[in-house]
């Protein structure tokens, strides 16, 4: 498995300046817990996919 940024630097900077205001929460999540900390629940479970707020991509190192 293998885990990557978005290619899109300019929403990366985004995204992480809103973690940073949310006290690492994933800023698309109206709840606050373990399971929306970011890297969230959601996503360490996918076998792969882009995360809820598309921070992050997951891939099977076959591709």
């Amino acid at each position: 498995m293998k885990i990557r940024l978005n290619p899109d630097q300019k929403y990366v900077k985004e995204i992480r300046r809103q973690l940073k205001e949310n006290s690492g929460y994933c800023p698309c999540s109206l709840l606050k817990s373990e399971d929306t900390k970011c890297m969230c629940k959601e996503f360490r479970e996918m076998e792969s996919g882009m995360c809820h707020c598309g921070l992050y991509i997951k891939e099977d190192d076959l591709k």
